[in-house]
């Protein structure tokens, strides 16, 4: 599972910073490697100059084997929420597809 992250101008997305997140992703998308080919991740700070609530956003865009892509987005108050709670979003679509399918 190839796994890429993007980040916009206003979040620092230093090398530490990347690994974190893919490790978090690999965690919990460790079961479903076999179906999995990509994850692609996007990260913005959607008013980085004014603050505020639930302003951090996460992006994600699973690529399964055969079949078309799931996307799921998550916006929190800090960058470690928005992307935990993208990682349980697309861990949840993931499994729904799968599921369906094991079940025709």
């Amino acid at each position: 599972m190839q796994i890429q992250v993007n980040t916009d101008r206003n979040v620092e997305g230093h090398e530490e910073f990347s690994a974190q997140v893919k490790a978090k992703i690999e965690d919990v998308l460790n079961r479903f490697n076999k179906h999995v080919t990509r994850v692609e991740v996007h990260i913005s700070d959607e008013n980085s100059d004014k603050g505020g609530m639930n302003d951090k956003r996460c992006l994600m865009e699973a690529r399964l084997e055969g079949r078309q892509p799931v996307a799921v987005t998550h916006q929190a108050a800090n960058l470690n929420l928005a992307i935990q709670g993208a990682v349980d979003k697309l861990k949840n679509v993931i499994e729904s597809t799968l599921g369906r399918l094991d079940n025709h």
